[in-house]
């Protein structure tokens, strides 16, 4: 198994199995592509725009890319339990992924009242070339009151997979 260079998404490798991990965090200088929520499999509700992450060797983090998320929120009470469609884009150094699933609420009271907590589950849908299918992870807070002291945002797993015979140069 090898580890990703500095600069890059954390990567772990085994074979033609490739796995990035890496934070997102709404960033108002990174707004939403409307053309990724417009090939979204559904009508989107909220649209985010966020830098994506990975820690630097100085404690903090590094940019590395940027994600648009799109997803359709219909309970404003946030109820623990509830199923949100998601479709998503992460442009990474090694290209672009698309990610479509649901994500569940999971609370909407921790760490206090108007922070919501999330999980999801992802299929790939588009992967950049030299790759073939995959599935991403997620844990995510959601800010939507924009309560002091919480950021929205995510850290993200994505596995995906290599095609073999390719010829494509190793990300």
């Amino acid at each position: 198994m090898t580890q990703g260079q500095a600069g890059a998404p954390v990567r772990l490798q085994s074979g033609d199995e490739w796995v990035y991990a890496f934070r997102s965090q709404e960033d108002a200088a990174t707004p939403p592509d409307d053309a990724v929520c417009a090939a979204a499999p559904f009508t989107p509700t909220v649209k985010l725009g966020a830098g994506l992450y990975v820690p630097a060797g100085d404690g903090g983090y590094e940019r590395v890319g940027s994600a648009t998320a799109c997803f359709r929120l219909t309970d404003r009470a946030f109820t623990p339990g509830t199923q949100v469609p998601f479709y998503a884009r992460f442009l990474l150094p090694v290209g672009a992924f698309t990610a479509q699933g649901e994500c569940v609420l999971v609370s909407n009271d921790q760490p206090q009242a108007g922070v919501v907590l999330a999980g999801g589950a992802l299929k790939l849908v588009e992967v950049p070339p030299g790759f073939v299918g995959g599935v991403m992870t997620n844990l995510s807070v959601f800010n939507p009151l924009k309560l002091p002291g919480f950021a929205t945002g995510s850290y993200y797993t994505l596995y995906t997979f290599r095609k073999e015979g390719t010829g494509a140069a190793a990300p």
